[in-house]
């Protein structure tokens, strides 16, 4: 037997075109429902092309009589039933007269079709509420609507109509009395045309949406023999009386007082796999068998020959979305991987790579069906194969398949056909990741439009994988060190065991010098921007445990790293905090901390500065370096309290300016005064004290004089010193440090190391290696380190700020070691690059218009800002006063003198404050004292609402502190997944053409991807297509070419605003239902559309005005294309 079929031209690149023996396209200049309604010239190709015997499959002309006639009078077989059975069964208001006649139960409904809404208001009046509007001809819940009261009734009841018109050309509907929490629970049946009927038992459609079966069983579980009995026997009467011929089902609501007939579908339907699965009969061959003139019981088909075998469930796998309430999704199907195994059965539609699914027919990719000796075991058993499709491209229902089997109602057969509504638990969804396509589309973004990582000057000095140093054994360097597990020693130990009062009294007894090495956090926020990406601390975190197993901390968390690890590096800083925290369980962990900001800039409600600290000490940090700004007490207490709270260690730190050595040249910073702040900061119960040398001021005789009094004041308190070494004499700074009577200095990898960062640790820890004071770290194993880091800073040299030697004017200018370089790359930004003389002159200016203050972020940032601000507008100092009430400054130096930062030593100068921050509040307490507490438990279900169920507290702290930036984060993880793991080389430039790389992405799991070829753009569009082999298959990738200029207009987008009305899914506009100007309130209908035979109505998501209308009828959008912009009331 040959087969022939017919496509439209919308269907041209369908499977079943190619599947044919032949094809033939069909309604050439017809819409694409129409081609498949255009009975003549179906007919016609069958009779230009030999065909004998027409089967018109589960829809558009599978129940029209008349198809059937003109067929038949063509002198074609029809395989169906006889066109005036399809006329009276087909049509369901005489089917239903017939069951009435024959005493087949019925719902009760109306008598006949209903052409006007008064005569259906008029139903409704006798019968009352809820009722469903059904489609005489038809199925597949097109043109259905249950309606439950008066206010939607109209229009349910216009969409019913055009609906079913739309999919069957005929909008004839009836309404029937809708029975709450039935069961659907149909009858397949077999006819021929000697007058013999045989049932195939019966199939549970019980879950379904909008009257569309999602999931179909047989035979039904939790189904007593009495009722099986009678529907059966009901079914056959009903064919028998009629004089069915061929495959048809009859469909029964079943509630527990009774079996009601509904309707008979006069063709195969889309579940006869189930029936096929458990009875072992071929349901199409025996359609055509019968057409062609065979008895059932000459095709052995006779009812006591007719058993059942086990059990069945199929499960239709479409693009409907379900967080999006079903709306199709249509693109091109990227990646294909079907299910398979014993007892798995698949009929394909769309199901493979590179289909392109449109809006215009229905969303069924393939129809799994699974087959198993108990219900249980078919269930189990489709749960499996549910977990092996991979489909990719478009978002498709398996997710919500999962939860739907997994349901205790579908596992005990408790279903009804509202359970889908009923039920919202089926949408708690865990949606698969999707990492591989993730990740191909961001290399394809990198392939197509090279890095968009700010910051970044041209690509990654380092092209090869890092090699791991050999490390030595530190009591007998002949040895090798075992690295391949963390070491366990260490001071971490202490903390865990036994408290921060006792590490912080170990430390004080400690007879040596400890270090914290700050390459993990501060010497890369110094050199290189802080875009160093955890994955090149995590390379290297091993071994640096047993190689620094002696030190204090590493400093790897806090600072500009939270912010920047989400805004630029795309990754989660509590991930980054966790995974380190594995690889190091020895060492403790130290994090920058903003006393009552915490990683932030701004103020925060105390319960955020509260809960972001006890996050940070479940999450594996141990050490909390508080420090404020300005050195206001006030702001410290919240975070000292914070973070005791929490459990950590306090490390308080006094900011350092001035010169103590030189009193008269800064006579506000005195050592009396740092003696007095030192002081108030021990009375709040602290840990450790720190001196906080940000911008690495504090010279080898100030250090001296310094750290010497700090440690005759508080002779029990460890002393913990920090500095940089802009001016290049940070290790004679800290050897003095040392020798005064310091217990802990900060260093940094010798290659991560000087200049705007931390001394060098060979230099120090070398320096101090035979004298009493030794830091028990082996210069060997320094060196060992030194080796990774030299490669890693080669890696990243993209982002270099291009300062090639030490700066003395530093001890001018005063600005902190991180800021000396973002400015710089802020003012080249500005325009500035070629007057940064000019703006270090400024800073100097600005600084003492802002009244000589402490300056680390973010005070630094303000001062950063007013210079640049005062180089743009080539002001004079002097000028700043004089004009500073009519000057609009940067929002960052109004928000100083207003207060937002706390309050400055010696106060804010006057009258510049005044003239500056105007009418504006003032604040001249602490920022943020009187704030209301954050909504934690509101927020995180927000989130959860927007992004998914995958929220966590911490993810919440993070959106606490930054909002925006988290929300953008999401945003992009959404898109192209963790990118975490992704070798540094790859994320920030493309991989070269044909090399294959690696990209573990969970245990045990490892990508292997190589870039086989970019195509040209494409002008229409402005796509291109990328080509990967992943793991040895081909992936293809679209990715927008951004630099591309493109023929073809596309339409506008709706924006985040509230009033701008995106398009819910792709689709066509049948209907605007509105005009500009029309007053709308929320929830009131715009527009409806249409998408895969379905229609929807585009509502009003705010009350206001129609300020513009984006579409007309007939327009065909994509999801969030641009419809209605409403001005909210």
């Amino acid at each position: 037997m040959t087969s022939v079929a017919i496509y439209s031209h919308e269907d041209r690149f369908s499977a079943h075109r190619n599947k044919a023996d032949e094809a033939y396209m069909v309604g050439k200049g017809l819409t694409p429902v129409a081609a498949y309604l255009a009975q003549d010239d179906i007919i016609k190709i069958a009779l230009e092309h030999g065909v004998t015997m027409i089967h018109p499959g589960y829809g558009f002309l599978s129940e029209n009589a008349e198809f059937a006639k003109k067929v038949e009078a063509a002198g074609l077989i029809f395989i169906g039933p006889q066109p005036q059975v399809i006329d009276g069964l087909g049509d369901k208001i005489k089917a239903r007269q017939l069951a009435q006649k024959i005493n087949v139960p019925v719902v009760p409904g109306t008598p006949g079709a209903i052409e006007r809404f008064e005569e259906a208001d008029a139903f409704v009046k006798e019968h009352g509420f809820p009722v469903i509007i059904k489609a005489a001809m038809g199925g597949g819940g097109r043109g259905m609507r249950v309606v439950r009261e008066q206010e939607s009734f109209e229009s349910s009841f216009k969409n019913a109509v055009s609906e079913a018109r739309a999919a069957f050309g005929d909008g004839t509907v009836f309404i029937e009395r809708f029975l709450d929490h039935p069961r659907h629970i149909e009858c397949q049946l077999l006819g021929d045309s000697q007058g013999n009927v045989v049932h195939l038992f019966e199939r549970d459609c019980s879950v379904q949406r909008r009257h569309q079966k999602v999931v179909e069983l047989g035979p039904a579980t939790n189904f007593s023999d009495e009722m099986r009995n009678q529907l059966l026997a009901s079914a056959v009467k009903i064919a028998k009386e009629v004089g069915y011929r061929n495959a048809g089902t009859c469909e029964f609501l079943v509630d527990s007082r009774g079996v009601y007939f509904i309707e008979i579908n006069p063709r195969i339907q889309v579940e006869h796999t189930v029936t096929e699965e458990i009875t072992g009969i071929d349901i199409i061959a025996a359609q055509i068998q019968i057409a062609a003139g065979a008895s059932l019981p000459e095709l052995g088909l006779t009812q006591d020959s007719i058993s059942k075998r086990g059990y069945a469930i199929q499960c239709r796998i479409t693009t409907e979305d379900p967080a999006t309430g079903f709306q199709p999704d249509t693109g091109k199907i990227e990646v294909y991987r079907s299910a398979g195994g014993n007892g798995v059965r698949l009929d394909a539609s769309s199901g493979f790579a590179g289909a392109q699914i449109t809006p215009h027919y229905d969303s069924l990719l393939v129809k799994c069906t699974t087959r198993g000796a108990t219900f249980e075991i078919a269930r189990r058993k489709m749960l499996r194969a549910l977990v092996e499709f991979r489909i990719r491209g478009v978002r498709t229902n398996i997710p919500f398949l999962f939860r739907v089997l997994s349901h205790p109602a579908f596992v005990e057969g408790r279903t009804w056909t509202t359970f889908i509504d009923d039920t919202p638990e089926l949408f708690n969804l865990v949606t698969s990741q999707n990492r591989a396509q993730k990740l191909l589309s961001y290399l394809g973004d990198l392939a197509v439009n090279g890095s968009s990582i700010k910051g970044q000057q041209g690509e990654p000095g380092l092209k090869e994988e890092i090699p791991i140093p050999t490390f030595v054994d530190p009591k007998d360097e002949t040895k090798t060190l075992d690295t391949s597990a963390p070491c366990q020693t260490g001071w971490r130990n202490i903390i865990v065991e036994k408290g921060p009062e006792a590490f912080a009294k170990a430390v004080r007894e400690y007879p040596g010098v400890l270090i914290m090495d700050t390459t993990w956090r501060d010497a890369h926020q110094s050199l290189l921007a802080t875009r160093l990406r955890t994955i090149d601390m995590a390379n290297i975190a091993r071994e640096t445990s047993h190689a620094l197993q002696n030190a204090y901390a590493l400093e790897c968390w806090g600072g500009a790293t939270f912010d920047v690890a989400m805004r630029f590096l795309y990754e989660d800083p509590w991930e980054r905090l966790r995974t380190l925290r594995k690889l190091v369980p020895n060492i403790p962990f130290q994090a920058l901390v903003r006393g009552a900001n915490a990683v932030g800039y701004t103020s925060y409600p105390d319960n955020a500065i509260y809960e972001f600290s006890k996050k940070a000490v479940e999450n594996g940090l141990d050490i909390f370096r508080v420090f404020d700004s300005l050195n206001y007490i006030e702001n410290m207490r919240l975070g000292i309290d914070a973070a005791k709270k929490a459990g950590g260690v306090v490390e308080a730190a006094i900011c350092y300016t001035g010169d103590v050595a030189n009193p008269k040249g800064h006579g506000k910073y005195t050592l009396e005064y740092y003696l007095d702040f030192a002081q108030q900061l021990v009375d709040c119960g602290i840990h450790v004290l720190a001196i906080k040398d940000m911008a690495g001021l504090l010279k080898p005789e100030a250090a001296t004089i310094l750290v010497g009094a700090l440690r005759k004041r508080f002779p029990n308190m460890p002393i913990h010193v920090h500095s940089h070494d802009t001016a290049g004499i940070s290790v004679s700074s800290m050897l003095a440090c040392a020798a005064a009577g310091a217990d802990v200095v900060d260093v940094a990898i010798d290659s991560m190391s000087g200049m705007t960062s931390q001394p060098s640790m060979g230099a120090v820890c070398s320096a101090l290696e035979q004298t009493k004071l030794g830091t028990g770290i082996s210069y060997a194993n320094i060196q060992a380190l030194n080796l990774y880091w030299s490669n890693v800073r080669h890696l990243y040299q993209c982002f270099e700020a291009n300062v090639r030697s030490s700066d003395s004017g530093v001890f001018e200018h005063e600005m902190p070691g991180g800021q000396y370089t973002n400015l710089m790359f802020q003012s080249q930004q500005l325009g500035l690059s070629g007057q940064w003389k000019a703006v270090v002159k400024a800073y100097i200016e600005a600084n003492q218009l802002c009244g000589d203050i402490v300056k680390v972020t973010p005070s630094s940032k303000v001062v950063g800002d007013f210079a640049q601000f005062i180089v743009a507008n080539k002001l004079t100092k002097d000028e700043v006063i004089e004009r500073a009430g009519e000057l609009d400054f940067p929002s960052s130096v109004v928000e100083f003198f207003q207060g937002y930062l706390g309050q400055p030593v010696g106060g804010f100068p006057e009258p510049l404050r005044s003239k500056i921050i105007r009418d504006k509040k003032r604040i001249d307490g602490r920022p943020g004292a009187d704030m209301p507490p954050y909504p934690f438990a509101e927020v995180r279900q927000q989130l959860t609402e927007k992004f998914g169920s995958s929220i966590t507290s911490c993810d919440v702290a993070s959106f606490a502190m930054y909002p925006k930036v988290f929300e953008e984060f999401k945003e992009f993880t959404l898109k192209y997944g963790d990118l975490s793991t992704l070798p540094t080389r790859y994320f920030l430039a493309k991989p070269p053409v044909g090399e294959e790389i690696a990209v573990p992405i969970d245990q045990g799991k490892t990508l292997l991807i190589k870039l086989v070829a970019v195509s040209p753009v494409n002008t229409v569009t402005g796509m291109r297509e990328v080509l990967f082999e992943l793991n040895g298959e081909a992936r293809l990738v679209q990715i927008e070419d951004k630099s591309a200029a493109i023929d073809q207009v596309r339409r506008e987008r709706a924006t985040k605003e509230p009033g701008s009305v995106g398009s819910p899914m792709a689709g066509v506009v049948v209907e605007v239902l509105v005009k500009e100007g029309s007053d709308v309130k929320a929830g009131d209908p715009l527009a409806t559309m249409s998408a895969m035979k379905m229609e929807t109505n585009v509502s009003a998501p705010v009350s206001g005005k129609v300020k513009r209308i984006a579409v007309a009828a007939g327009d065909s959008l994509s999801q969030g294309d641009l419809v209605v912009e409403i001005v909210h009331a």
